[in-house]
């Protein structure tokens, strides 16, 4: 009797705990995304940040970009690289490991990695490994780089696999067992991939799929760029694909593969180093891959990391550790508001949004991204017509805040994104305004394309796209994209657009029938050497302007110096027994502009160095196109204002409204209000604004005041 109620006891219980089983299960369902990485080749660069997804696209950083660990505190060199994360067999412990390298110190310095280990993604403990001490025959080794960690089932053991350098060998991955407690490493390291062609194989990364592990790795020597190869077999036998996997032209490396959780395929992403930014592509066999870099949005730049799929709990439990209402605010995507500018205030409680020409103020949806943990009332549109609005911010764990928020529409920056050194025309051809600026955002200024943009108000914008793409279009230069200006030409009944341009430290020129391109170039560089006499700076920064009075064109240019010379009647050339120095000041450092008002010409430039908040405008004047320039004893006509957190104003250009005597000022500033906290990254990442200029009775320039709101639509 007592067994057969034991049994129906059993039978009754045994529904009840399946479905306990399947409430786990679906509990556990990843639902989200885990991005870490680290920033930069600097010290404070060099360290573990977080940033979080809910769909594998959209990123935003956790902690306001800023380490969730020390450094300083898990690894022997004060800086940590290229970290890989992975979740364990049990579903619930966490491994990370990174290269342990401070870069300032040479890239053959390293010869440790950190072992990482979590239970809950917030708190780590840390070991670090010297392979050099902890393993012997290993007195030639240079470098240990970029160290990750796959599961084993077979040995039921975590791998850790990294590549290594040994004297004037090529770098080759290797592997080792972790012990049980993720502190060290157990066993002695073997090889466990080499190039067939005898060069670096780095950064490897090894996902399984269909019965097979795939090897991703970066190659260089011979070639450079990411390939893969393919194993039945964990720790061996791996057969290298012969063909390239990035989708770019650029320099890459740090590959990372990580599957979707809505099973829609896998992401193939790797980091274009040199640009400052990620390119993700979408596969679903791991064999093709196509580009899909217009779904991906970061307000942050990345460096080398990986993505781990995480579960709607866990993403709450990173949002409540590292997330802040700040993050919620600048997570907006309205396109209404101008996303890169909102000022948030956490002392003051405060938040401001600047929107864009012909907003709609009473109904203003801001609609930020919400992650796990996150509470936000009002969640939709709001009413700002009466003045500021009350947002209340809740965050899992943490007591809720109450934020003032105010908006305003804000003409400047008037273009979306980064961009800098803007050149401005009007175009008789179209009775339109063209914008032609540097494409900025790039690390080191790195762009190799040129955009265009169009306006018949000079508040509205419409991207015209690329115009001129260095890879694609020019021969003679391929890399730093800069500083465009254009003339347009009548030439018979018909109009030419000639565009000078900066690539590699060259000025060229390219010839288009319309002033949107496309533009082709020359086949040349129009100036390619310093001018006798001229010992330092770049050949940079070209202006053209002709002259009302002659109807002659000249080029300046100069970076140090400022140079110039007469066009030729064919506008592809110059006279060359015309090159003329007329630097105007010791304190001149590039970005000429030259304009012609009842007689005078005026002669615009840029001070200090645009990577300086005191990057500044200064101007003079002459009775000549080809100077000498007179300089007025105030001549400092644009330069920062601090209280308005308006910084790095320069680079400038000059457009008269037709038919009269109305004119405004084009000019770059840092972003803002980040750009002030950027350190020299600030200089790569510009906006263009437009503010008005105005003249004394004299002809003196009276000084332009940077503004937040720009100008009203022009007529």
């Amino acid at each position: 009797m007592k067994l057969i109620s034991r049994l129906w006891l059993l039978v009754f219980l045994i529904p009840f705990q399946l479905a306990a089983q399947k409430k786990t299960a679906a509990d556990e369902k990843m639902s989200a995304y885990l991005f870490v990485y680290f920033t930069g080749n600097n010290k404070s660069e060099e360290a573990i940040h977080f940033a979080i997804s809910n769909d594998g696209f959209t990123y935003r950083p956790l902690n306001n970009d800023q380490p969730v660990l020390s450094s300083a505190n898990i690894s022997s060199s004060g800086g940590v690289r290229d970290p890989h994360i992975l979740r364990g067999a049990d579903g619930k412990t966490f491994y990370m490991v990174a290269t342990d390298m401070e870069s300032a110190k040479g890239w053959d310095s390293n010869r440790a990695m950190v072992l990482l280990k979590s239970s809950d993604l917030i708190h780590w403990s840390s070991k670090v490994v010297n392979i050099q001490k902890r393993f012997k025959g290993n007195d030639s080794l240079k470098r240990v780089w970029a160290p990750q960690t796959i599961y084993d089932a077979k040995a039921k053991k975590y791998m850790v696999y990294w590549s290594m350098k040994h004297g004037n060998q090529p770098d080759i991955i290797y592997y080792a067992y972790a012990n049980a407690d993720f502190s060290d490493l157990e066993t002695e390291p073997k090889q466990l991939f080499f190039s067939p062609t005898n060069g670096s194989c780095i950064d490897g990364d090894i996902i399984y799929h269909d019965g097979k592990y795939n090897l991703f790795f970066k190659t260089e020597g011979e070639g450079n760029g990411i390939k893969k190869a393919v194993s039945s077999e964990l720790t061996r036998g791996y057969v290298q694909e012969d063909r390239y996997l990035q989708q770019t032209k650029e320099a890459v490396e740090g590959a990372g593969v990580f599957k979707l959780n809505n099973n829609s395929g896998y992401i193939l992403m790797y980091d274009v180093y040199m640009k400052g930014r990620y390119q993700f592509t979408r596969s679903t066999d791991l064999k093709n891959f196509k580009v899909v870099d217009e779904a991906v949005n970061m307000n942050f730049h990345p460096r080398h990391g990986t993505v781990l799929p995480i579960t709607s709990a866990e993403a709450a439990r990173l949002v409540s550790e590292w997330y802040s209402p700040q993050a919620i605010f600048e997570s907006a995507t309205a396109s209404v508001i101008k996303t890169n500018n909102i000022v948030g205030d956490s002392a003051k409680n405060t938040v401001f949004f600047p929107l864009k020409y012909g907003a709609n103020l009473k109904a203003v949806n801001p609609q930020f991204i919400s992650f796990p943990g996150i509470e936000i009332s009002p969640s939709g549109p709001v009413d700002f017509s009466r003045g500021a609005v009350n947002i209340k911010i809740k965050l899992a764990g943490k007591t809720a805040q109450t934020f003032k928020a105010s908006v305003e529409i804000n003409n400047n920056p008037v273009l979306p994104g980064y961009f800098a050194d803007p050149e401005i025309i009007y175009s008789h051809k179209t009775s339109k305004y063209y914008l032609y600026p540097t494409s900025d955002g790039f690390t080191g200024w790195s762009g190799t394309n040129f955009k265009t943009f169009s306006s018949a108000d000079l508040v509205n914008w419409k991207d015209e796209g690329i115009i001129l793409d260095l890879n694609r279009d020019v021969s003679w230069g391929k890399r730093n994209a800069w500083a465009p200006t254009i003339a347009e030409k009548k030439i018979g009944t018909e109009f030419k657009y000639f565009y000078y341009y900066t690539a590699a430290q060259k000025i060229g020129v390219a010839v288009s029938d319309h002033p949107n391109g496309p533009f082709k170039d020359s086949g040349r560089a129009l100036i390619d050497k310093k001018p006798k006499g001229i010992k330092n700076g770049q050949e940079i920064d070209p202006d053209v302007f002709t002259d009302p009075k002659t109807g002659k064109s000249y080029l300046y240019w100069g970076n140090g110096y400022m140079a110039c010379a007469q066009l030729n009647d064919d506008m592809v050339s110059i006279d060359s027994s015309t090159v003329k120095i007329i630097t105007p000041t010791k304190s001149f450092r590039e970005g000429t502009e030259v304009f012609f008002r009842n007689g005078k010409y005026y002669f615009l430039w840029s001070e200090d160095d645009t990577r300086s908040e005191n990057y500044r405008v200064s101007y003079g004047y002459s009775d000549s196109p080809t100077g000498p320039i007179t300089i007025h004893e105030n001549n400092l006509i644009l330069a920062k204002v601090p209280e308005e957190g308006i910084y790095g104003t320069g680079h400038n250009s000059v457009i008269q409204i037709p038919g009269k005597d109305e004119w405004y000022m084009v000019y770059h500033r840092f972003t803002l209000p980040k750009g002030i906290n950027m350190g020299r990254a600030a200089g790569y990442n510009r906006e263009v604004c437009i503010d008005k200029m105005e003249f004394n009775s004299d002809g003196t320039i009276k000084k332009v005041i940077p503004t937040k709101k720009g100008i009203n639509p022009v007529n």
